[in-house]
């Protein structure tokens, strides 16, 4: 792939060279705290206000591009702005550099977590991370839903996919899937009942890069297959690495609308379908990846660690562990590269299509109610000791067992939401003071 075949489109006032490049993405590697918003909000100051390497337009016209595609979108966004200001090799270097702080900084907290599991005051101090992330996700959910729901339509969608995860029980791929068929279909018939506008009539689109396309899916695919070759060949398609790799490598294609919205999938199959975590420790690996840089979705390596490490055969724990956080952090993100290497050239393209657009915001809507699913799972494991289930006919409901209340969770929740509602504390703030909270609700104990 050459540069000069992938670099497409106009850039800001200055071009930056390449060690400029991957200095100014260490920097945001290493500050990009507070999730994809306060992440683009970062690379918007860094490179178009401060620096003038890209035109307000382009940036915009990136990030609604970057919507489109499964995966974290500040990632593949730093991907992109690395491609286009330094080809190929420009957005290699800056969607690792975007990565690689917080991966190191997960791996080491996973392996901490791992060994201090047990501990008594290791317990009492998730118990305040858990109460905060309560809050962070409620959060996340009311600020989604203000944005995207603004039709009937996709308010319905949403309240659809909610009632299909919550009560039903329905596949995650299926709700993300059946909402985008959905949005194509009402785009091309009523685009107005989900907020879209036309297209530009006239407008002259550039030419159809498939050359560069078809390169880059092959190349990219091979990287990203090459571990999974590796783990059949040696240890066969029964052991828990190529459980991982498999699971992961298809929770890239469906994780539309950032990692919130793939967690309750994820737990759901983590916890109860392969047995790997138990449910507040889903919640403990989300709070670890709320404090470190890098994209939320993050907290798939800690799943990862913690699936090998506990079914390490034939090696270590320790090493499987690591074995386990690799490879889930390896298929997770090098698709993330294919996707960008391979539409990007596109993307110019893709900004006309109407029918693309209508997927796109029913997916979105359709998010809102995967992550209110989220939001009340996590709340009944992080409050409640127990949680059952109740069948009648084809709908099951997740149900606590009152006796089981967790006061000291419900407390320190209830002091979560004041101070992110009430005192509008930022996450690391939040996180910090009520896990000493919690710590200090179980020294007392």
């Amino acid at each position: 792939m050459a540069d000069t075949d992938l670099s497409l489109g106009t850039r800001g006032a200055s071009a930056p060279t390449f060690t400029e490049l991957v200095s100014a993405f260490t920097r945001i590697g290493f500050l990009s705290f507070g999730g994809p918003a306060g992440q683009i909000a970062l690379m918007h100051r860094e490179l178009v206000e401060e620096r003038g390497w890209l035109a307000e337009d382009d940036f915009l016209h990136a990030l609604n591009f970057c919507h489109l595609l499964p995966g974290p979108e500040a990632q593949q966004l730093a991907t992109w702005i690395g491609w286009r200001l330094a080809g190929a090799r420009g957005g290699l270097a800056a969607g690792l550099l975007f990565v690689i702080p917080g991966a190191c900084i997960i791996l080491a907290l996973s392996v901490l977590y791992a060994l201090a599991a047990n501990l008594g005051w290791v317990a009492a101090l998730f118990t305040g991370v858990k109460a905060a992330v309560l809050a962070i996700v409620v959060q996340a959910l009311l600020r989604i839903a203000g944005r995207a729901l603004d039709t009937g339509v996709k308010r319905g969608l949403a309240g659809a996919a909610f009632a299909g995860l919550f009560l039903l029980g329905l596949p995650f791929p299926l709700i993300v899937l059946g909402s985008g068929v959905i949005g194509m279909i009402v785009a091309r018939a009523r685009p107005g009942l989900l907020a879209l506008k036309p297209g530009k009539p006239g407008a002259v689109l550039p030419a159809r890069p498939w050359r560069t396309t078809i390169l880059a899916v092959l190349v990219w695919g091979a990287i990203w297959a090459a571990p999974m070759a590796l783990i059949a060949a040696t240890l066969g398609q029964g052991h828990v690495l190529w459980q991982i790799g498999a699971f992961f490598s298809q929770l890239a294609i469906v994780t539309f609308g950032g990692a919130y919205a793939v967690l309750a999938y994820m737990a759901q199959e983590a916890v109860q379908g392969f047995g790997w975590l138990q449910p507040g420790e889903m919640a403990d690996g989300l709070g670890l990846a709320e404090t470190t840089p890098g994209p939320l979705i993050l907290v798939t390596q800690f799943v990862g660690y913690l699936a090998a490490f506990r079914a390490p055969e034939p090696f270590t724990p320790l090493v499987a562990g690591l074995l386990g956080a690799g490879l889930t952090t390896w298929v997770t993100f090098a698709p993330c590269f294919l996707w960008i290497f391979a539409f990007a050239p596109w993307i110019d393209r893709l900004g006309q299509a109407v029918w693309l657009k209508g997927g796109l915001a029913a997916v979105t809507a359709a998010v809102v109610g995967v992550i209110a699913n989220l939001t009340l799972w996590f709340g009944l494991h992080v409050l409640f000791a127990r949680v059952g289930e109740v069948t009648a006919g084809p709908f099951t409901l997740s149900w606590p067992e009152l006796a089981s209340f967790d006061w000291r969770a419900g407390a320190l929740a209830l002091l979560a939401v004041a101070l992110a509602f009430g005192a509008k504390w930022g996450v690391l703030r939040l996180l910090a003071v009520c896990a000493g909270g919690g710590l200090l609700l179980g020294l007392a104990a």
